[in-house]
């Protein structure tokens, strides 16, 4: 298990730690997601997938905190929507093959070696035309400290992006440096790298 108590301890609390509202990143590019099944890595809280259930999508979000599954569910109770969200380690949860239309990750903090061999099953667990749509903080965000915590090794490059998830096509890749604010840990200038891979 790769799971941080500290995500229970954060999700605890009575307040969303990033917000009920979506990833903007997500929200500008969600028209590019394809058909209907959607896994959300990481989802924390529950805010990205209680969004893409409510534009229709059949969504199973995935989370090592108990904590923030429980909100999650009481988000979407509260949205009138349904998510399968599952408590799941993502270094041992079984992704399928070629069973999603569409895979989100947004700010997933993964340790290096967890996040590389994830993003391979990821490729894997696409249906032919399905799509990967990810923001995540660059390195360079260790020097705002915005969000991310100082653990670099959970930061990627658009290289490294790229790098990971061989066997997609991008028809979105760049790193760049743009506002976040969402709840009371992703507040400011921060260093970003968006992708949107498409499986052939």
């Amino acid at each position: 298990m790769n799971f941080d108590p500290m995500w229970d301890v954060r999700f605890a609390a009575s307040d969303y730690a990033y917000g009920t509202e979506p990833n903007d990143f997500l929200k500008a590019k969600v028209q590019q997601l394809k058909g209907k099944r959607v896994l959300s890595l990481a989802e924390g809280e529950g805010r990205n997938a209680v969004y893409l259930a409510k534009l229709g999508f059949e969504v199973t979000a995935v989370d090592a905190s108990i904590k923030g599954i429980e909100k999650a569910r009481l988000l979407a109770e509260a949205m009138n929507v349904r998510v399968q969200f599952i408590h799941a380690d993502l270094a041992e949860f079984e992704l399928g093959i070629e069973q999603w239309d569409s895979i989100v990750s947004i700010f997933a903090p993964f340790a290096k070696p967890v996040r590389v061999q994830l993003h391979q099953r990821v490729v894997k667990a696409l249906k032919p035309t399905g799509v990967f749509l990810t923001e995540a903080y660059s390195p360079e965000q260790i020097q705002f400290g915005t969000g991310g915590g100082n653990d670099v090794e959970t930061m990627l490059s658009a290289t490294q992006l790229a790098e990971e998830l061989s066997g997609l096509d991008w028809a979105h890749l760049a790193q760049l440096e743009r506002p976040v604010v969402e709840g009371q840990y992703h507040t400011g200038q921060a260093a970003v790298v968006q992708g949107i891979g498409v499986k052939p």
